[in-house]
């Protein structure tokens, strides 16, 4: 079995390319991980993800721990078995979810304890639980239980969640071990917390440097601050997080978005963008962000772009997508986000690509001119 372990193949400024070595498999670096919440990228077979490119899954502790419950996920043969991916999968703690419950949960040093959105259920979510459950899970990658603030808050409550969320980090590093998990060749994250606040963002990378994770996340970002906030955080935390460890960018986010943190140094991205957009008419392309709901495409024969590695996007013309789109149909769903997961994943392997050849910067350049251009239907 392999063990956790991040070798880096090549830089391009802070820009970086490199491998997560999992138990289940490789993860190709900058990487962006589609987001599978309860067990399923919505709108795709597991196959046909993996046929986009993707190296690595999302699942959801939170979603998973009320509906179906890791024990019995774990009785079932654990998640790679239950949902058919036997390619790496890297959990989030269900922190973020958690903490956007407000009323309904109640936070403590020991923990959050809430109420099930699904039927009002009564749950208790320790960072030691957060582990016991993505361990039932079988994720090859964890993350600690953390405190996510919404942006802008007082630098007062931003300090105390970051350093609620140090301790918590400390309690979950040692349960991971206490439990073996470690041994088992997997790996939990630590999570740079501290809001639109440098300082405390130093601070708390700092103190988790000095837990030794085996990876790091940046959490609390596009969390409805600007990108140019966004950006600033990472200019002074990637700095602080060691260049042999993997670094992972939570809940982001735009592919401007990845390709400017890819040159702060990122290497792992998740967001539900993708899906999500997909789902309301809205393609990501090389030609820029194409709404399918848009009349102009309602007769056009053209396909979306028929040199994408993704059939929808080749086999199908816009007035077809159109038509899906506005009547409605499953279908429509699905192909949109076959096309926009296909994008990303094409977006970062052009990025490990021109990373390994010392061109990211022109390659940037390439990708916004090509948005800039458009997708103007000819006269």
């Amino acid at each position: 079995m392999t063990g956790f372990r991040f070798e880096l193949l090549a830089t391009d400024g802070a820009a970086r390319t490199g491998m997560i070595h999992t138990p289940h498999g490789t993860i190709r670096t900058p990487a962006f991980m589609p987001v599978g919440t309860v067990a399923t990228v919505k709108g795709m077979h597991p196959e046909a993800v993996r046929e986009t490119g993707a190296d690595v899954l999302l699942g959801n502790t939170y979603h998973l721990m009320l509906r179906p419950g890791a024990e019995r996920v774990a009785a079932l043969g654990g998640l790679h078995a239950f949902m058919r991916w036997p390619h790496p999968i890297l959990t989030d703690s269900g922190g973020f979810q958690v903490m956007s419950l407000g009323k309904i949960r109640k936070l403590s040093e020991k923990g959050v304890v809430f109420q099930s959105h699904i039927d009002g259920s009564r749950h208790e979510l320790t960072p030691e639980r957060a582990v016991e459950i993505q361990a039932l899970l079988g994720a090859d990658i964890q993350m600690q239980l953390d405190e996510c603030l919404a942006l802008p808050a007082s630098r007062a409550e931003i300090a105390r969640a970051m350093h609620l969320s140090l301790r918590w980090a400390d309690r979950a590093r040692t349960a991971f071990k206490t439990h073996g998990h470690e041994a088992s060749g997997k790996a939990i994250y630590g999570i740079v917390q501290g809001g639109d606040d440098a300082a405390l963002r130093v601070e708390s990378a700092r103190a988790l440097v000095g837990m030794a994770f085996p990876g790091y996340s940046v959490g609390g970002l596009a969390v409805g601050e600007p990108q140019d906030v966004m950006l600033k955080m990472l200019d002074v935390t990637v700095p602080e997080l060691p260049a042999d460890k993997p670094r992972y960018l939570m809940g982001v986010g735009t592919p401007d978005d990845l390709l400017k943190s890819v040159a702060r140094g990122i290497d792992q991205f998740d967001c539900v963008m993708p899906t999500r957009n997909a789902r309301h008419g809205m393609l990501f392309t090389r030609f820029g962000k194409i709404n399918m709901r848009n009349a102009r495409h309602a007769v056009d024969p053209r396909p979306i772009d028929p040199e994408s590695s993704a059939s929808a996007a080749r086999d199908y013309s816009r007035a077809y997508l159109h038509h899906l789109v506005r009547a409605g149909e499953m279908l429509g769903m699905m192909l949109l986000t076959e096309i926009n997961l296909t994008y990303y994943q094409e977006l970062m392997a052009g990025a490990r690509a021109a990373i390994g050849s010392g061109r990211y910067a022109d390659y940037v350049a390439g990708v916004e001119a090509g948005w800039a251009k458009g997708d103007i239907a000819p006269v």
